[in-house]
């Protein structure tokens, strides 16, 4: 069924409606356990679902595939997201052909963001430019079979008068060709979307407005996301949630009662709205939180005919038993397992996780524009200058690097020479934590959780390196027997010390009345999927001029290095992960100057 007929029934009904999105994950397991999130969302009573098609294309095989499980077995409407980018109009008519043929009625067509590594969008040889272009194809070759829906985006309303205008003028074109409803950007100052929506509505544009939600997951989360899209967010907003930053759930907790008002506000303005498109984020519980806020969901378990939902993923797919002391509490039952990965407060998640890679599903792109990245970082023509940037972030005394927009966090101070000294012999580091035995939840540097708890980490480091000086680390590490590793250049090629598949756990909490809570750990599978620094370094190469030394220089070293993770796990030896560091660094730096100098005398 086509949304536009869904949204007028609602409309003509005066019942307010909603809908999620997901993204496909980035490993196998990932994607089973998402498809099972979906099925138990269901239950949540979306009106339609719809699946993003990642920056680039990369995942459009897996979207395709997810439209049609959703579509089919799962039996929910399912609205299919289709880019310009690295898309012939070959392989454009592959996805709306399959897209029909399982029954999917409903495309959001975009442009979409450049590809990965590349500073402007260009389109392919044989594709589309503009997003109105892919409109008028879909048009002329499928008649009115699809609904089809661009993206609407309320901060233009911040624009200059004359790119403001020019922004609402393209938009009308493509109404004009033939689109029946627009989906918007997520926002959290519902002023602007409001003052937004009236602007549409003064050009001449009536098709429906679908506002996209963003639940508050976690504090890094919501920062990371909204610096990423530049979304403005209320000082009320940052008042009321930064206090409690370390505790997430008492971020969400916050942040759910904030953007549930902010929702009230758009259903009870005289903007004829009435549906809610919730980013989910491939994760449950806030999004089901919220609705819960707004009333729109019942706060039981909703009944079943059979006494507990089976499970689609693989190891539950034969699951006929379960133990009797559950029987009486299924919603307990559930909760533990379909909750464990809501807190992906680490830079590694479990890769069981349909969120893993959380805004990756989303193309990874670095905030800074090419004059801001200059300022920042200059022209480096040698390895030294690279390594001093990254030292100087380390001790404050830069504001970003490509891998972290942010300053670094208050725990980065404790270890900050250390780092600083790792950048100087060649470790390039790009995120770490320091070791911590027992601090209370409260503690102002190392503390995060509910109150009158304990918190622990092992040391962790995440560093790109040559693999000369690789190899002389190896040697040292593997005299510490407490010290584990996984390597992986950008070919795929992976060097490890553990022959275990399955997760180390590197922070956890114990608090009162709970389970001990696991929020980061690192394994193979997701260290494997995780390409995005890759990407972000040659993104950082293509600000610079072709052919010049800045651009070769880090590209090269994005193509060579090695990229590691380091896992001290005695996690009271608070020095104990830096030591082969310093004593291969000093070794590879003494090896380099030994070298020169022979270099030097045989060459007079």
């Amino acid at each position: 069924m086509k949304i536009s007929q869904k949204i007028e029934k609602q409309q003509k009904e005066g019942k307010v409606w909603w809908s999620f999105e997901y993204f496909p994950p980035r490993t196998a397991q990932g994607l089973q356990n998402l498809l099972d999130r979906i099925e138990r969302m269901r239950a949540l009573g979306p009106e339609f679902i719809d699946i993003t098609w990642n920056a680039g294309g990369r995942t459009s095989d897996l979207t395709s595939e997810m439209v049609k499980t959703c579509q089919g077995l799962i039996g929910i409407e399912t609205c299919m997201h289709l880019t310009c980018t690295n898309m012939p109009k070959e392989k454009v008519d592959i996805a709306l052909r399959e897209a029909k043929a399982h029954g999917c009625r409903n495309v959001l067509a975009l442009r979409g963001d450049p590809p990965a590594g590349k500073e402007e969008w260009e389109a392919v040889e044989g594709g589309f430019i503009h997003g109105i272009d892919l409109v008028r194809h879909i048009r002329k070759n499928y008649g009115d079979y699809f609904d089809i829906a661009v993206p609407g985006f309320p901060q233009f309303q911040l624009l200059p008068p004359a790119e403001r205008d020019l922004e609402m003028k393209y938009l009308k074109e493509k109404i004009d060709v033939g689109v029946d409803f627009i989906f918007t950007q997520m926002f959290y100052d519902v002023e602007i979307f409001i003052d937004w929506v009236k602007a549409v509505r003064a050009a001449g544009i009536t098709i429906p407005i679908v506002p996209g939600i963003a639940p508050i997951q976690t504090w890094n989360g919501f920062m990371r996301a909204t610096s990423l899209a530049k979304t403005v967010i209320p000082q009320f907003f940052m008042d009321a949630l930064e206090p409690h930053k370390n505790d997430d759930e008492k971020v969400r907790a916050i942040g759910t009662k904030l953007v549930a008002d902010m929702c009230r506000r758009i259903l009870k303005e005289d903007l004829g709205i009435l549906g809610l498109h919730f980013y989910t984020m491939n994760l449950e519980k806030a999004t089901k939180m919220l609705l819960e806020e707004l009333n729109l969901v019942p706060r039981v378990e909703t009944l079943k005919p059979l006494p507990w939902r089976q499970s689609l993923t693989p190891n539950r797919r034969q699951e006929t038993i379960r133990p009797i002391f559950w029987a009486n509490r299924t919603k307990s039952y559930i909760s533990r397992t379909e909750n464990w990965d809501e807190y992906p407060n680490g830079r590694f998640g479990d890769s069981r996780s349909p969120a893993y890679g959380e805004l990756d599903g989303y193309g990874v792109w670095f905030k800074q524009s090419k004059e801001d990245a200059i300022k920042l970082w200059d022209y480096p023509t040698s390895f030294s200058d690279i390594a001093s940037l990254f030292s100087r972030f380390c001790t404050n005394q830069l504001a970003a690097l490509p891998w972290s927009d942010q300053v670094p966090s208050s725990e980065t101070s404790v270890i900050s020479s250390q780092l600083a000294r790792m950048n100087e012999l060649g470790f390039l580091t790009i995120n770490s934590q320091p070791a911590v035995n027992g601090a209370r939840s409260d503690d102002k540097v190392h503390g995060w959780g509910p109150s009158n708890g304990y918190v622990y980490q092992k040391a962790y480091l995440e560093f790109f390196v040559n693999s000369a000086l690789l190899d002389l680390l190896l040697k040292y590490i593997e005299r510490d027997s407490n010290i584990t590793y996984y390597a992986i250049n950008n070919r795929g090629d992976l060097k490890t010390n553990t022959h275990s598949d399955g997760p180390n756990a590197v922070t956890w909490g114990v608090f009162p009345g709970k389970e001990i809570i696991q929020p980061t750990i690192v394994e193979a599978i997701s260290f494997m999927a995780w390409k995005a620094p890759y990407e972000l370094g040659q993104q950082w190469a293509q600000i610079y001029d072709e052919g010049s030394p800045s651009r070769k220089l880090i590209s090269d070293f994005m193509e060579t290095s090695f990229l590691v993770n380091v896992v001290h796990n005695d996690f009271q030896d608070l020095e104990a992960i830096f030591k082969p560091f310093f004593l291969a660094g000093e070794e590879y730096r003494t090896l380099n100057i030994t070298s020169s100098v022979v270099n030097g005398i045989g060459g007079r």
